[in-house]
């Protein structure tokens, strides 16, 4: 039984036994799946009902797809795939802009890695006993049957899309969880993705699109790195969730907003509305539930919690039995800094057990993508808090400050971990960072 938030694939090619047995294989993995005989055919449900990944027969016109999809602004992958296709015809379907080649009759393992590169998390479970972590949970799992804008906040990979979907399945809710990335995308693109658009929209829309906001009927869109959400985007957004409407590009008729809306970000939105590069009247309808997820350098023993469950993963994907993690692996663990946070650590576990050669993980088999063993984190500045005795004669609101300037700077000038630490959220922290600097007392810069 396909899976609500399953993967969905579009199998473009002439009905036969190998596509068949394509889409079958790719439903034993979990995906959704439905089939084309033809480019325009593809097109069409894809303009309607969207998908996250496509794979297409070469004997079609994979080049023209492809060419079709670039001039309707679709952004995502394209597999293409052929039975007894010639080098040439591989290569060319390359070079016109799919990710890869499959041939078929498919084998099982492919079809399942080309799903599981794109493929949802399958768990929405978040392991971790971390205070700021359980707090931001606890919390988001409190709002989950709300209708209200959720923001999630905190460095890449941190869990943020995790989080999200951990909402969004506790909601009830029947509608598709969708997902819009911002970073790297024109605002043209975006917009089509966001809205969608009318036939004439631009010179490539030959017919309707729906946007993901309107797929995500009754559902949740997430909007991935909302920070970099162009300016002009920033607008429609903010008068769509002001009004409770939305149009297509080019369109007309107005189409209630009722898609639950989450946004991620990596940085703080306060300091891009300072720098004049966010609005001001978005972040206001966004902030209004702040969800900020600590690092996972910051995050102790849920590090070796994360890196077991990896080990397990990684043995089960290379049929491998599971080696264990020796105390010193363990260590070395702990000590490294984790600028990637838990892609870093999934992927350094993945190649721990590929590099095993005993019964146990050894801190020789944890290394970085190009063998470099992990480096011990440069040692960490103390708070330097004042002990107890100092602090007599001084007024609370001294202390305070003397406690979030030095949180602050200990955080390398990050609002959001320094925020989680203290336990306040990022507004609070703002506006205690604003008074400061009205008082001329310096404040480090923002990371």
């Amino acid at each position: 039984m396909t899976q609500p938030n399953a993967t969905r694939l579009l199998l473009v090619g002439q009905p036969g036994s190998e596509f068949r047995l394509a889409a079958e294989m790719a439903r034993d993995a979990g995906a959704h799946v439905d089939m084309a005989d033809a480019p325009a055919q593809a097109l069409a449900l894809l303009r309607s009902d969207g998908a996250m990944m496509v794979m297409i027969d070469v004997g079609l016109d994979a080049a023209g797809f492809l060419a079709q999809l670039r001039a309707e602004r679709f952004t995502l992958p394209v597999i293409a795939c052929g039975i007894n296709a010639s080098a040439d015809q591989a290569v060319s379907a390359i070079r016109a802009g799919a990710r890869d080649y499959v041939p078929l009759p498919p084998e099982r393992s492919l079809i399942a890695a080309a799903i599981a590169s794109i493929a949802p998390t399958a768990s929405s479970v978040i392991l971790g006993e971390d205070p700021a972590l359980a707090r931001a949970v606890s919390f988001g799992l409190s709002m989950a049957t709300a209708r209200v804008p959720v923001l999630l906040c905190g460095e890449r990979s941190t869990g943020k899309e995790l989080l999200a979907r951990h909402i969004h399945d506790a909601s009830g809710c029947s509608g598709r969880f969708e997902i819009v990335e911002c970073a790297g995308a024109s605002p043209e693109v975006i917009a089509s993705e966001l809205f969608g658009h009318e036939a004439g929209a631009f010179p490539g829309a030959v017919a309707r699109r729906i946007g993901r906001l309107e797929k995500a009927h009754k559902g949740t869109l997430l909007l991935r790195n909302v920070d970099l959400l162009p300016p002009t985007i920033q607008a429609d957004l903010a008068h769509a969730l002001r009004s409770g409407v939305i149009r297509r590009m080019n369109g007309t008729a107005s189409i209630a907003l009722d898609a639950r809306l989450m946004v991620s970000a990596t940085t703080s939105l306060a300091d891009r509305v300072a720098a004049g590069t966010f609005r001001a009247d978005l972040v206001s309808h966004l902030e209004l539930v702040q969800l900020c997820l600590p690092p996972l350098r910051e995050r102790g023993q849920d590090i070796l919690c994360l890196a077991l469950r990896q080990i397990e993963d990684a043995a089960r994907a290379e049929q491998r039995p599971a080696p264990a993690l020796s105390e010193e692996a363990a260590a070395a663990l702990l000590d490294y800094d984790w600028p990637g946070n838990v892609r870093e650590l999934q992927d350094v576990m993945h190649r721990a057990v590929l590099l095993a050669r005993g019964n146990a993980i050894e801190p020789s088999d944890l290394v970085l993508t190009d063998g470099r063993q992990l480096a011990p984190a440069a040692p960490r500045m103390e708070l330097g808090l004042p002990k107890v005795e100092s602090l007599v004669g001084r007024t609370v609101e001294e202390v305070e400050r003397e406690l979030i300037l030095q949180t602050l700077e200990h955080c390398h000038g990050n609002r959001t971990s320094a925020s989680s630490i203290l336990g306040i959220s990022v507004r609070t922290m703002r506006n205690k960072l604003k008074s400061f600097i009205e008082a001329g007392i310096a404040v480090s810069p923002a990371a």
